[in-house]
C-alpha cells in the first residue's frame, strides 16, 4: 500500500511540477523575448531622427560623395550606429545599398526583392523585423526600416537601422541555464518534501494495514498505536480501534452467551435424562413414575421457556420490530398485568398496595413493549416475595417523564449483585436451587425494552428487607424521528419483535 500510494502521489506531483516548470519557463521566455525586442526597436526608432538628418544631407548630393567627403559621412554614420549599439545603411528605392556604417556586416549589397515588397506594403511609419533580410546580413538582427523622401516629398530610398541579435542569443543561453538549474533545485526540494509528507501519510496507513491483517488473522486484541493528530489517517486509526473494541466486546459477549446457553440447557436436560433413565432401568418404582414424569414435564416446559426467551432476546436485537409509540395511560397497563396475575398473587398470599384505577398518567411509548416490561417485573416480584409479603406499585410524573416503580418485600438483592442484575443469565443464586425455573433473561429484556422506549431502568434494594425496580418513560411526544435505539450490553443497537408473540419470561 505504501509503495503504490507513494509512487502514485510522487508521479502526480512530479508531473504537475514538470508541467508547471515548462509552462512557467515558456511564458517567461516569451515575455523576456518580447520585452527585449520591444526595447531594441524603441531604441532604434529613437535614432531615426538623427539618421534622418544625415539622410537629408545624402539626398541633397547629386552624386555619391567621393574621397574625404565619403569618409566623413561614413564616420558620422558609424558614430550614430555606435551610440545606438547598431549599424545602419541606406538604399535606393530598389534596395541597392548606397552607403553603410559597417559594410563588413553585409553579405550582399542589395536587399532581396521579397523583403522590399514587404517593406513597401507596410502601413506603419517604421517596419520592424527580426532576421537576416533574406541572407543579406551576416547574423540575425533587430531591424527598423524607414522610408526616405526628398525635398519634393518623393520617395528617395530607405534607411535600415540594425541591432545585432547576439545579445538575445547570449541572454537565451544564460536564461535557460539558470532556469534549468532552478528547476532541478525545485524538483529536488519537492522530492524531499514529498517523501517526508508521504511518510507521514503512509506510516499510519501501514500501521492500520498491519493491525488489520493481524486482526483478520484472529488476534482481536491488536490495536493501532502511535497514530495521533486530527488528519484523516488518525481518524481512520481511531475508527479502527473503536471497531476492534466493539468486535472484541461482541465476541466476548457471544462467547459468554454461548457458555450460559450451554449451562442453562444442560441443567434441565440432565434432570430429564436422569428421571427417564431411572424409569427405564427400574430404579424409580412404578408407583412413583407419574410423579417423576410430572417433574420431567416441568423440566421440558422450563427448557421450552428458555428457548423461547432466547428467541425473544434474539428478536429484540434483530431489527425486525417497528416501534408503534402513542400516548396511553400507564395505570391501565399496570392494572391489567396485576389482574392477569391475580391467581398467583392470591396463591402466594401477597398483599398488593398502591394499585389504583382512578389515576391517569399518560406516557408516550409502545403499549405492547411496556406491558411486557411490567409483566416481567411483576413476575420477578411475585417469585421473590415471601408469603404475607407486599408488592407496591407507584407512578410519579417528573416533568417530561414518568417514573414507574414496583416494590416488593423480601430478601432483596445484595449490594455486590446490584450492578449485574440486568445482565443476561445472571442469577444471584448461583446454585440454581431457589426458583431454578428462571433463566435470568427477564430483566435483561426489560432493560432492552425500556431503553428502546426512550427511558431508563434501575434497581434499588435493602438486603433482607425490600427490593424496588424503577423505570422511566417520556410523557411528551418526542421530536420527529421517533425513539432512538439505545445500545445493549454488547454495544449493539437493540430492536424488538412483536411482544404479543413473546412468552412470559421467567
Amino acid at each position: 500500500m505504501r509503495k503504490s500510494i507513494s509512487v502514485a502521489f510522487f508521479s502526480l506531483v512530479s508531473t504537475l511540477m514538470v508541467l508547471g516548470i515548462v509552462l512557467m519557463g515558456a511564458s517567461e521566455w516569451v515575455l523576456f523575448k518580447n520585452y527585449f525586442a520591444k526595447d531594441r526597436y524603441e531604441t532604434l526608432d529613437q535614432v531615426v531622427g538623427v539618421t534622418q538628418r544625415t539622410a537629408q544631407y545624402l539626398v541633397q548630393q547629386a552624386e555619391l560623395p567621393e574621397g574625404d567627403e565619403l569618409d566623413a559621412l561614413s564616420t558620422k554614420l558609424e558614430i550614430i550606429g555606435e551610440s545606438a549599439e547598431a549599424y545602419l545603411f541606406f538604399t535606393d528605392n530598389d534596395g541597392r545599398v548606397m552607403i553603410a556604417s559597417s559594410p563588413d556586416k553585409l553579405e550582399s549589397l542589395t536587399v532581396p526583392e521579397e523583403m522590399m515588397e514587404k517593406i513597401d506594403t507596410a502601413d506603419a511609419d517604421y517596419y520592424h523585423v527580426f532576421g537576416t533580410l533574406g541572407g543579406m546580413l551576416d547574423g540575425k538582427s533587430y531591424i527598423t526600416v524607414s522610408e526616405m523622401r526628398n525635398e519634393n516629398g518623393q520617395p528617395s530610398g530607405y534607411l535600415f537601422l540594425c541591432s545585432s541579435g547576439e545579445q538575445l542569443t547570449q541572454f537565451k543561453q544564460q536564461f535557460w541555464s539558470n532556469f534549468l538549474l532552478s528547476a532541478c533545485v525545485m524538483l529536488l526540494c519537492a522530492s524531499i518534501l514529498t517523501k517526508i509528507l508521504m511518510r507521514q501519510l503512509t506510516d499510519p496507513l501501514q500501521k492500520v494495514t498491519d493491525a488489520a491483517q493481524r486482526f483478520g488473522g484472529g488476534d482481536l486484541s491488536v490495536r493501532v498505536e502511535g497514530v495521533e493528530g486530527e488528519g484523516e489517517a488518525a481518524d481512520l486509526a481511531r475508527t479502527f480501534n473503536r471497531m476492534a473494541d466493539n468486535i472484541q466486546m461482541n465476541d466476548n459477549s457471544r462467547g459468554q452467551f454461548m457458555g450460559n446457553i450451554a449451562h442453562e440447557l444442560r441443567t434441565p436436560m440432565t434432570t430429564i435424562k436422569g428421571f427417564v433413565d431411572g424409569i427405564l432401568d427400574g430404579t424409580i418404582p412404578p408407583d412413583m413414575q407419574n410423579h417423576y414424569l410430572q417433574l420431567v414435564s416441568e423440566e421440558t416446559g422450563r427448557l421450552a421457556r428458555l428457548i423461547q426467551n432466547m428467541l425473544d432476546l434474539s428478536k429484540l436485537e434483530s431489527g425486525e420490530y417497528q416501534v408503534n409509540a402513542r400516548m396511553f395511560n400507564i395505570w391501565e397497563t399496570i392494572t391489567g398485568v396485576a389482574l392477569s396475575a391475580e391467581q398467583r398473587i392470591n396463591d402466594g398470599m401477597i398483599d398488593i398496595d398502591g394499585l389504583t384505577m382512578d389515576e391517569k398518567v399518560l406516557v408516550y411509548a409502545d403499549p405492547d413493549l411496556i406491558h411486557q416490561v411490567v409483566y416481567n417485573l411483576l413476575d420477578n416480584a411475585i417469585k421473590f416475595t415471601p408469603a404475607g409479603g407486599t408488592i407496591r406499585f407507584g407512578v410519579e410524573k417528573l416533568g417530561p417523564e414518568a417514573e414507574i416503580s414496583i416494590w416488593n418485600s423480601g430478601q432483596g438483592i445484595s449490594p455486590e449483585a446490584l450492578p449485574y442484575v440486568f445482565q443476561r443469565f445472571y442469577k444471584e443464586d448461583r446454585s440454581r436451587g431457589l426458583h431454578a425455573r428462571g433463566a435470568g433473561l427477564g430483566l435483561n429484556i426489560c432493560k432492552v425494552l425500556v431503553n428502546l422506549s426512550g427511558g431508563q431502568i434501575r434497581v434499588e434494594s435493602q438486603q433482607g428487607e425490600w427490593c424496588r425496580f424503577v423505570f422511566t418513560l417520556p410523557t411528551v411526544t418526542p421530536n420527529p424521528g421517533g425513539m432512538k435505539r439505545l445500545p445493549d450490553e454488547a454495544g449493539g443497537e437493540p430492536t424488538v419483535e412483536d411482544p404479543a408473540s413473546m412468552k412470559p419470561v421467567e
